[in-house]
């Protein structure tokens, strides 16, 4: 009989239950080593060899019991909190405590049996801790800048000493980024592929490495489904036809950061000078199409990332301009 363990995180503490033949068992541990371990021992010995483990992903917080929990063969599920939410409110629960939510994790995992979850590769982990720094830093740099436009004399020379200490570190880290794609040989390959998709610079190109490597995605719709670039549709019976629209549900950042992309590659791809090209021709707003050319955009790199073969094309179309 298979065992479900719904666990709810926090920064220090996580809440378990384990849920058995209808029956729980909650406690909470620390959320440090010593914690997982002695969730470990805690978990019916019988049960460790069937066993599902469920927790959401909330950043950093959890990944460290996954690893733990995965490294001792114990099937392990890391899912998106709005599926639990929406579960629960499939349940009308009205409880909110960590105990409580530890339990619906756990009906959950029961219900819905998430696919397994696998701890991101070391280098992957890299590079996304490096595009992160880099991204951190611009925030920092523009806060800074847009301080000194309007700061006191007495403060400008303290402003500027920061700026062009911040620029200075973001080269570096710029620098330690490239060193460690091209060191590894499987990230250097995946990004000359998505580098040769016209549109895609070599910083777009980290930062989609740092989304998609080790994430396992089968076809490019789970791609763009998990940036939050699908259309949202809204239509019920004859009355309502709503505007279809992007879903959002997705990483904010990635979508920000294929916006530019889209619009060069209106101007020098010719597979999405085209496929732009008929959208306008069809009468769609210039935003939908700069949606769907983020899209086509993704479906392209996936297609290069797929077959290990480097952009190509044959098409030869007049340029289109979206203002």
């Amino acid at each position: 009989m298979t065992v479900y363990l719904g666990i709810d995180i926090a920064s220090k503490k996580f809440d378990v239950a384990e849920l058995c033949d209808g029956n729980y068992r909650c406690k909470a541990f620390a959320n440090t080593p010593v914690g997982f371990m002695a969730l470990y021992k805690w978990v019916s010995a019988e049960a460790k060899s069937d066993i599902h483990v469920c927790l959401e992903a909330t950043g950093d917080y959890g990944t460290a019991l996954a690893t733990f929990l995965y490294e001792r063969n114990l099937k392990v599920s890391v899912v998106n909190p709005a599926r639990i939410k929406g579960y629960g409110a499939s349940e009308l629960s009205r409880t909110k405590t960590d105990k409580a939510d530890s339990k619906l994790i756990a009906r959950f995992c029961k219900a819905a049996v998430p696919d397994g979850w696998k701890p991101t590769p070391p280098s992957v982990k890299k590079l996304q801790a490096l595009v992160r720094r880099v991204s951190t830093l611009n925030g920092m740099l523009r806060m800074e800048c847009n301080r000194r436009e309007n700061a006191d004399v007495s403060i400008q020379a303290s402003l500027d000493r920061v700026i062009n200490q911040l620029k200075k570190e973001i080269e570096v880290v710029r620098q330690e980024l490239k060193d460690h794609v091209r060191s590894d040989d499987n990230l250097n390959k995946q990004d000359e592929l998505i580098q040769s998709v016209p549109g895609i610079g070599a910083v777009s190109s980290y930062l989609i490495l740092s989304f998609i490597s080790g994430k396992g995605f089968r076809k490019a719709k789970e791609v763009t489904a998990y940036l939050g670039l699908n259309p949202c549709h809204h239509q019920s019976g004859s009355s309502v036809r709503g505007k279809t629209r992007m879903s959002k549900m997705g990483d904010a950042r990635l979508r920000s950061a294929l916006y530019m992309p889209a619009l060069t590659a209106l101007k020098h791809n010719p597979d999405v000078k085209a496929f732009a090209q008929r959208l306008l021709l069809a009468g769609k707003p210039r935003m939908l199409v700069v949606g769907a050319v983020m899209r086509k955009l993704v479906h392209i790199i996936f297609g290069v990332l797929k077959s290990g073969t480097a952009f190509s094309s044959r098409i030869a179309v007049n340029s289109v301009v979206i203002r």
